[in-house]
């Protein structure tokens, strides 16, 4: 038996990463009004949060870049293969638990688009950290039975 996902389902799930991304900036700004809270602080910790928007940005966009393009690589059972399906599933495994783990104690605006955006994300995010586990358990048992 294998959890090997189908390359559909990884490419579905590269081209939710990359939705993130894309989606990143309107949620900070429309949804959590983000750049105003931000202006409270110094503007040193100013920059410093927009570069971790921004790396957090750029880190969605390109894990799904390399999802799409390098599908079949993802799941050849080398050990590149293994680091970076366990980076990527570790990344994902961790928003999620931030996810659930912090963001309930605050308030998402009551608007209905705004919860069923809410939903909808948390699936993808949820599913993008389901997709990666598969990957690199199915590359790590693999890796270690070449061995």
């Amino acid at each position: 038996m294998t959890l090997l996902p189908h390359n559909s389902l990884i490419i579905f799930g590269g081209i939710g990463m990359m939705f993130t991304a894309v989606v990143y900036p309107y949620i900070r700004h429309v949804v959590f009004d983000w750049y105003n809270d931000i202006k409270k602080l110094k503007p040193l910790n100013q920059e410093i949060a927009k570069t971790y928007g921004r790396y957090i940005q750029g880190l969605n966009f390109s894990f799904g870049l390399i999802t799409i393009l390098f599908t079949d690589e993802l799941k050849n059972q080398t050990g590149l293969a293994v680091a970076l399906t366990g980076l990527i599933a570790a990344y994902w495994t961790g928003k999620v638990a931030t996810q659930f783990a912090y963001y309930p104690m605050y308030e998402i605006p009551k608007k209905p688009i705004f919860k069923i955006g809410e939903v909808l994300m948390n699936t993808l995010f949820i599913s993008f950290s389901l997709i990666f586990i598969a990957l690199f358990v199915s590359n790590l048992m693999g890796y270690l039975s070449a061995r």
